[in-house]
């Protein structure tokens, strides 16, 4: 079974820098494509980034504006997101999400994984 984990969210100020980590354990997690999502109160989850199993490929959300990047170690079973210049609008629940289906996957729906999400605040 597919276990992830993420860690790394916390309290920033405007202008600050985050970077999560997604643990993946159970499975060999090169198998996997992999996904950062984010659900703020009183909206829907929505996909910020995408990676393929090598990490080779990605997608991005048009609205990051080039302030998000997706990394992935394969030898260390562990996908990031690295955050910069956040601002109030990003407080959030992050969490990760794989799937084995399709080589990269940029929605939601072809996800099979879901993490239980770290939450990021950002102050003003």
């Amino acid at each position: 079974q597919v276990q992830l984990v993420e860690s790394g969210g916390g309290l920033v100020q405007t202008g600050g820098s985050l970077r999560l980590s997604c643990a993946l354990s159970g499975r060999p997690f090169s198998r996997y494509a992999m996904g950062w999502f984010r659900q703020a109160p009183g909206k829907e989850r929505e996909l910020l980034a995408a990676i393929s199993r090598s990490g080779d490929n990605t997608y991005y959300a048009d609205s990051l504006k080039g302030r998000f990047a997706i990394s992935r170690d394969n030898a260390k079973n562990t996908l990031y997101l690295q955050m910069i210049t956040l601002n109030p609008e990003d407080t959030a629940v992050y969490t990760c999400a794989a799937t084995a289906t399709v080589p990269i996957a940029t929605s939601r729906p072809y996800y099979e994984y879901w993490g239980q999400g770290t939450q990021v605040t950002v102050s003003s």
